[in-house]
């Protein structure tokens, strides 16, 4: 007799942020109230096909409070079970308005028809589950501002053996040149403002993308690259972009990372083509990473 097992379903993916701001001296955070469900909660919603979480986050609140707004540092995910016994998982970050808070000129539509700032003391008592009362508390505790550096390793190049040229000018695959796309906004959900990148082709092609879209310069260093990179050299360039705490994306090769990781006391995670880790550091001190990738 043949038994069969059940499939197994994924569990259906969203991302959001917990956004605070201060208002005469007092901590708000901003809530929406679904109509469907009648309830209060964080602005969240589905991936879209092929979308990055982090990236899902900012486009979700800019959709349901029509605020910009940048990523700080992560929060634990929820995980639950929704209508149908299905599993969801949503992961959070904390965030800040970028270009203005008032969201009195949202439009309040079938899926959001309220939005609004609320006071700290009043959130925990409007919000209507228990999972967020405790995503609202971790954020408490880490609503301290963050700077945030990127370490980007550069996206898939062709490969030494079939290059005869000076490894210097070895350009990235087409497969390469779709991850420096798929970057733009990925970087653009922290709000990067600095780009520094090893002057080697294949590190700055792949910033070319982000930089082209946001008007902002590369500041190539051949100190970051693999022919002038020294441990002395690579501290003290990797210092500094901490000490000026300015949001930055530093890209650079598989043979320079550890360096750079090891100036920030952080273990090398080893990173494959078109992946990066986002260092939160606050008074110099990292809080918080995360490791993402781009395919």
């Amino acid at each position: 007799m043949s038994s069969s097992r059940p499939v197994p379903v994924a569990p259906v993916v969203a991302a959001g942020a917990i956004v605070l701001r201060r208002r005469e001296g007092v901590l708000e955070v901003l809530l929406v109230h679904r109509p469907k469900y009648d309830d209060w909660s964080f602005p969240k919603g589905k991936l879209d096909r092929g979308e990055h979480a982090a990236v899902a986050a900012v486009r979700e609140v800019a959709e349901e409070t029509g605020l910009a707004v940048r990523l700080g540092r992560p929060l634990d995910d929820q995980l639950y079970v929704v209508q149908g016994g299905r599993s969801k998982v949503v992961h959070y970050w904390m965030a800040r308005p970028l270009d203005g808070d008032d969201v009195s000129a949202y439009v309040p539509n079938r899926e959001i028809d309220q939005v609004a700032w609320v006071p700290l003391e009043e959130a925990a008592t409007r919000l209507s589950y228990s999972r967020d009362r405790a995503t609202l508390e971790q954020a408490l505790e880490r609503r301290k501002r963050t700077t945030t550096l990127i370490v980007l390793r550069h996206g898939r190049a062709r490969a030494r053996s079939r290059w005869r040229a000076d490894d210097r000018f070895r350009p990235l695959l087409k497969l390469g040149e779709h991850q420096a796309d798929r970057l733009v906004p990925l970087l653009a959900a922290y709000d990067v403002r600095r780009l520094v990148s090893s002057s080697s082709t294949r590190c700055v092609t792949t910033l070319v993308p982000y930089a082209d879209a946001t008007g902002r310069r590369i500041a190539t260093d051949d100190g970051l690259s693999e022919e002038g990179a020294t441990s002395l050299g690579v501290a003290e360039r990797v210092q500094e972009l901490v000490d000026r705490g300015r949001r930055t994306v530093l890209c650079s090769h598989r043979p320079v990372l550890p360096a750079i990781f090891d100036v920030l006391g952080l273990e090398d995670p080893r990173l494959e083509p078109g992946e990066m880790v986002v260092v939160h550091h606050r008074d110099g001190q990292v809080v918080a990473t995360e490791r993402h990738a781009v395919r």
